[in-house]
């Protein structure tokens, strides 16, 4: 099973995310973390991310990039990636991520996650509303995101928006 969870910036997406896997995957948990902890905030986040999911039986692996090419322990009844902007980011501009291939590798590493799982939940950035202009940099990584998501909903069994912390379904599954 794939369940693709959008929202934006504080809206309970993880908490959902993570409320989610602990119904679908009953035993083994892993919780795929791609944050690169650059800068006290980032520290923060992360730090506040342990705690969430402290006492649910998550083991965790930190993974920027690559996720293709990671090699698991074992077969887990779920697995939480968290989240697809981090690791566009990573996969796009850092220097040992894929560059241009982003899209792709990112792709590979979720098909590979699948084959390494029951239940895959990704969590994911809802970053198209501003309508700001960007420098190219940036535009490119907006629409490679908004591409993913495209590829993703199409495969995803439910695909659900989180909006000031109302879990809204968008695609199969019902309201948890």
């Amino acid at each position: 099973m794939l369940i693709l969870v959008t929202g934006g910036a504080a809206s309970g997406k993880s908490a959902h995310a993570e409320q989610l896997l602990c119904t679908y995957a009953p035993g083994a948990r892993l919780y795929l973390a791609t944050m690169q902890p650059f800068g006290a905030a980032a520290q923060s986040r992360i730090a506040r991310h342990r705690a969430l999911r402290q006492g649910k039986g998550f083991e965790t692996v930190e993974r920027p990039f690559g996720l293709a090419e990671l090699h698991l322990p074992r077969r887990y009844d779920g697995i939480l990636l968290e989240d697809l902007g981090n690791l566009l980011a990573n996969e796009q501009f850092a220097p040992d991520g894929a560059g241009d291939a982003a899209f792709g590798s990112i792709l590979a590493g979720v098909a590979h996650l699948q084959d390494c799982c029951e239940t895959l939940v990704i969590v994911s950035n809802e970053i198209f509303s501003d309508g700001m202009d960007y420098p190219p940099e940036t535009a490119s990584y907006i629409r490679t995101l908004g591409q993913l998501h495209t590829a993703l909903a199409a495969q995803a069994d439910a695909v659900y928006e989180s909006v000031c912390g109302i879990l809204l379904p968008l695609k199969g599954g019902g309201r948890t």
